[in-house]
């Protein structure tokens, strides 16, 4: 019976750490790359529960010889944004402004904690989140925080806790913080629904003709 229980437990710990991996193909991340010109550095997402305080998810903007975002066991997707292993590809200006508002809701508001680092930093932070692969459900932090923890020893360790990263990260010198709010519907998934690149390129242009 006990052999029983155990091969039962584990089971369902295999089934609560399944991952879903998502790799696009290489012609396709190729043609979305972006290289962004302002300085390299890293940018932290920690998403708040508006009514318990409590971190919700983790996530990290890099921006090294190209732009990504760290997204772990994330469930922001769109059919022209390519995916890798939650590193998502493609992080034009647009695509972060829309990624940032995904997450930004009535019930949930964004600590966005920015860092300049050198570009062998930058680099060596892309890499090593580009090697980690696709992150198991409920470890966005503890997974960010590993990679983290490489880089920035004696500020950032690894742990579980969204919050708990944050404030960590917040202790390495030069990071400053700031809070973006807005007061959506909860239900995020109209806001990549609603996305649609060429519609608002056209718009863009239209605003400024």
């Amino acid at each position: 019976m006990r052999g029983l229980i155990v091969g039962f437990l584990a089971l369902v710990m295999l089934a609560g750490c399944s991952v879903e991996s998502v790799y696009a193909p290489e012609e396709f991340v190729r043609s979305k790359a972006y290289h962004h010109n302002g300085p390299t550095r890293i940018t932290l997402f920690t998403m708040i529960n508006n009514s318990t305080g409590s971190g919700a998810h983790t996530s990290m903007m890099i921006n090294a010889s190209q732009r990504v975002i760290w997204d772990p066991a994330g469930s922001f997707a769109h059919k022209s944004i390519p995916e890798r292993n939650d590193v998502v590809f493609g992080i034009t200006p647009m695509v972060a402004d829309v990624y940032t508002r995904y997450h930004a809701r009535e019930t949930f508001h964004v600590r966005v904690q920015e860092l300049d680092v050198s570009p062998e930093v930058a680099e060596g932070i892309m890499r090593a989140a580009m090697e980690y692969g696709a992150a198991p459900r409920a470890q966005c932090a503890l997974s960010t925080s590993s990679i983290l923890a490489q880089f920035f020893p004696g500020n950032v360790k690894q742990g579980w806790y969204p919050k708990k990263l944050a404030d960590g990260f917040q202790s390495v010198p030069g990071v400053t913080s700031r809070t973006l709010r807005e007061y959506d519907s909860d239900d995020n998934s109209r806001v990549l629904e609603n996305w649609d690149p060429s519609r608002l390129r056209a718009e863009k242009k239209a605003a400024a003709e």
